[in-house]
């Protein structure tokens, strides 16, 4: 992270206290199907900073493929068209009101095969009117940005023209030149979809002016920005399908082994994840240039990357690529320090949090330990009984980001009505309380969040908002009905933001103070 002035800082210095919420951009309330850039979310930076958050986590930002997901994106580089905001098209004189009229969203999940066809018509439009002359002012500026990023965008909106010509096959499934980016078959390529390869760079174009304008008016609020970084990357990608020497694959392009992790609090089998695995030796030899670029994209627009399956960096669980579950797979050693070493001289700094959840061994610890990153502890993991659990907020280092729940659990609220009265009793008593209701759970949580010694306490808003699991944004393992839950305005009550105003300075986590 840097400050104005450009001199590189670490994330959270001795002293530091502070705090914020986790909410994806998709599940902010808009009128147009899905949360995106627009008036929503520059309320919601508002929002946070009255109530005295010095920070919003999102999860990835990336297009998403496969069930939705934004740890499945088609791109580690480019941005989710979808969360380009129709309102500020408006405002940019490039959609008209009228544009935007006649369709009707639900206000509580993303309806995703109604809003990409409504989404992808919008940006289409706009285009049209750019192209036909429409703030010829923005055109310098889109040329530029075309150039500036031409070293992934090329390849991206090659990919994304591709994948709309072959109805959104896998890329694996496309004609076998295409597949090994023969030269001349890429170049007939380009000209046969050039129309949709434009399209999809002006949409990046929108997205990237877009995110500029959220984050100066963030960083004009107080509120900086946390921004969630997939360790792997999808298998059908243009990651992969433009970089294949990065990846271990065999002569048929595909994957010979594939990531997942072995059994674990979520799965009794594992999870199959089925991403493609880096060939570390390829990227070492270029001083990990591919990574510190994927890491310098995503940091163009938030102030701190949340590493995801940071223990992959030690040892990753790699899978025979025909397995029908994660059981049949081993540890491979990861880059280790290597790889932070070489980020560190690329990036000048290192404004990581490590997700250092899971199968933990003490080569991961040391890890994050050697590069003073902060750790993630997760308060629904702490009541297993056992004293030592380093969950439990007496085992906590300041250095670290303490969570009530995360993206992949249960609400606080329905993790608790799920455990047994023995189970229910005993976190009570943690808490010196002889019993108390379900619905005093949650902020009993956040209460212990915000009054530890970890230097960030987060929150999912499901949590602040007591919702139950009809709340919950993902369930690991479930390929269908993930990432759809949306907040409606009505959710956004004055009265639980001034309950966390009033937490966070009793905890002396307010804005201002260290």
């Amino acid at each position: 992270m840097s400050t104005p002035g450009g001199v590189s800082v670490p994330p959270f210095p001795p002293g530091y206290r502070a705090s914020g919420v986790l909410l994806h951009v998709t599940s902010l309330p808009s009128p147009y199907g899905i949360g995106d850039l627009g008036p929503a979310a520059f309320a919601w930076i508002d929002r946070l900073h009255e109530a005295g958050q010095r920070w919003w986590q999102a999860l990835p930002l990336g297009p998403t493929g496969y069930g939705d997901s934004p740890y499945q994106c088609l791109s580690s580089f480019a941005g989710n068209e979808l969360l380009v905001s129709p309102d500020g098209l408006i405002d940019d004189g490039l959609l008209r009101a009228a544009d935007c009229a006649g369709e009707a969203f639900s206000p509580s999940v993303v309806e995703y095969e109604k809003v990409v066809p409504f989404k992808l018509r919008l940006l289409e439009i706009a285009r049209t009117r750019f192209s036909a002359g429409a703030r010829r002012d923005l055109r310098p500026a889109y040329e530029q940005f075309c150039r500036t990023h031409a070293p992934w965008l090329d390849d991206y909106a090659l990919f994304r023209a591709l994948k709309t010509q072959y109805n959104g096959a896998c890329y694996l499934d496309w004609p076998v030149e295409l597949v090994r980016r023969t030269p001349a078959a890429l170049a007939r390529a380009r000209q046969e979809v050039a129309n949709d390869i434009e399209l999809v760079q002006f949409a990046q174009f929108l997205l990237s002016r877009q995110a500029q304008r959220l984050e100066q008016h963030a960083r004009h609020r107080g509120v900086r920005l946390i921004g969630d970084l997939p360790f792997f990357v999808s298998p059908d990608s243009s990651d992969v399908w433009a970089n294949p020497e990065l990846f271990v694959l065999g002569k048929d392009q595909r994957p010979t082994v594939v990531a997942g992790v072995p059994p674990d609090y979520f799965s009794a089998d594992g999870q199959l994840w089925g991403n493609p695995v880096y060939d570390w030796d390829a990227l070492r030899g270029s001083g990990y240039q591919w990574c510190v670029e994927r890491l310098r994209a995503l940091l163009a627009q938030v102030n701190v990357i949340r590493l995801d399956h940071f223990r992959a960096f030690a040892a990753a669980w790699h899978v025979p690529a025909d397995a029908s579950t994660a059981r049949e797979g081993r540890w491979v050693a990861g880059p280790g320090a290597d790889f932070f070493r070489a980020v560190e001289k690329g990036l000048g700094t290192l404004p990581f949090i490590a997700e250092d959840l899971g199968l933990i061994t003490p080569a991961v610890t040391a890890l994050r330990d050697e590069f003073g990153l902060p750790g993630m502890r997760v308060l629904q993991f702490a009541f297993d009984g056992k004293a030592d659990n380093p969950h439990l907020p007496a085992h906590y280092a300041p250095n670290t980001v303490v969570y009530t729940g995360t993206h992949d659990n249960a609400t606080t609220h329905g993790w608790y009505a799920a455990l047994s009265a023995t189970e229910q009793q005993s976190v009570w008593e943690y808490l010196g309380r002889s019993r108390g209701a379900a619905s005093e759970m949650a902020p009993a949580l956040l209460r212990l969040a915000w009054e530890s010694v970890a230097a960030l306490a987060i929150t999912p808003l499901q949590d602040l908002l007591n919702l139950g699991n009809d709340a919950r944004m993902n369930v690991p393992g479930r390929a269908d009905g993930n990432w759809r839950w949306r907040c409606t305005q009505e959710m956004l009550s004055i009265r639980a933001f001034e309950w966390l105003r009033d937490l966070t300075k009793a905890s002396s986590r307010s804005q201002g103070e260290s």
